[in-house]
């Protein structure tokens, strides 16, 4: 599709001092889901990429023993490997609840990395990291409510005298760890349409304060160029979309993982208690169906990864789950993924997802006409 007609279709989407030129941000997708592959491929298509840094360094050699070093070294590469394949804007996802999350969030900016995307938790401290050479990286918190972008926002101006470069607010329909309560996820108050113009609305203050826009991305259960649509109109800048970019060539998964979501209907999107205390949404297997009757696979925890685990009452150990999910043995793990994810019906590129999105947002827009 030509650049006139794309500049027509959608509008460009800027964070700090970063701009595209489409709005659609590749959600950051643990464990190994989303690496330099398919963060280089988005990035090439005019979209944002996004590096999970969550157990990055599963393959290091030293995981095991030294899990720090080897998630730090990993990122590096990962990074690096990713400016090698493209000159479009980079991400990082890093989960506040990491116990290495600053040390991750360092390594990111030593790097250049052009955006920080965190969740699983609020940062009142990341912009320290920050230094005057390396202030370029735009920092995006990822919050589930209102109240939670209002918080940071005015953390942040009251502490370092700036604002988050933009927010995205996940709504109960995003797979993985889920910032609700179980009760909350089918509730029409916690829908992503009505939390993004709440969000928009508590940011307003914040713009006028530092005369700068505060961009709200929408994410969870985003999944075609109707939603992507449908959300800009409500207000959005911009949107975070993961599980469509599984059934890609380029996703860093095996071929059993992207399989998974061929495979799956719409019933086998579950909800389950995940050992880190939150529900997580994932599609129903025999592994999954074997905690729910009480199975247990011993713990040997050689690293607190995450800082809410409590090994010795943990049913298994969701860190090797999501390895073993992510490298394609379904018999000793599970796959996260959104509400929409039955929806996939094959693998394609990138390139030729980015294609489906525009006709579709085009048709959208045709109709709103």
């Amino acid at each position: 599709m030509e650049e006139r007609i794309l500049a027509a279709v959608m509008k460009q989407l800027k964070i700090g001092n970063f701009t595209v030129n489409l709005p659609i941000i590749q959600g950051g997708m643990g464990v190994g889901i989303s690496l330099a592959g398919l963060a280089s491929a988005v990035a090439n298509e005019g979209g944002i990429g996004v590096i999970s840094a969550a157990d990055i360094g599963m393959n290091e050699p030293d995981f095991r023993d030294n899990s720090s070093w080897a998630n730090m070294r990993a990122l590096r590469k990962e990074i690096r490997r990713a400016r090698a394949l493209t000159k479009g804007v980079l991400g990082i996802n890093i989960m506040v609840a990491l116990t290495d999350f600053e040390y991750l969030a360092k390594v990111a900016i030593e790097e250049g990395i052009d955006i920080i995307f965190f969740g699983a938790g609020l940062s009142f401290n990341l912009p320290k990291l920050l230094k005057d050479t390396d202030k370029k990286t735009a920092l995006v918190p990822i919050v589930s409510s209102a109240r939670a972008a209002g918080i940071i926002a005015k953390k942040w101006s009251d502490k370092f005298g700036r604002v988050p470069d933009a927010i995205v607010v996940e709504g109960p329909k995003a797979g993985g760890h889920l910032g609700f309560k179980e009760e909350q996820i089918t509730k029409d108050v916690y829908a992503l349409e009505n939390l993004v113009p709440e969000v928009v609305e508590i940011l307003k203050s914040f713009e006028e304060k530092y005369q700068k826009p505060i961009p709200v991305i929408a994410a969870g259960g985003i999944y075609t160029g109707a939603d992507i649509r449908k959300f800009l109109k409500l207000g959005a800048a911009g949107v975070q979309m993961a599980t469509r970019f599984v059934t890609t060539h380029e996703c860093d998964a095996s071929i059993e993982f992207k399989q998974a979501y061929i495979d799956a209907n719409e019933e086998d999107l579950v909800i389950i208690n995940s050992p880190v205390g939150l529900p997580g949404r994932a599609i129903k297997n025999k592994f999954l169906e074997g905690v729910a009757q009480g199975k247990k696979t011993p713990i040997k925890c050689t690293y607190h990864c995450l800082k809410s685990c409590i090994p010795e009452k943990s049913p298994y150990c969701i860190s090797y789950a999501l390895i073993n999910a992510k490298r394609g043995n379904l018999s000793g793990g599970f796959v996260f993924a959104g509400a929409n994810a039955y929806l996939a019906t094959e693998i394609i590129s990138v390139h030729e997802l980015f294609e489906i999105l525009i006709r579709e947002y085009a048709e959208a827009s045709r109709k709103d006409a």
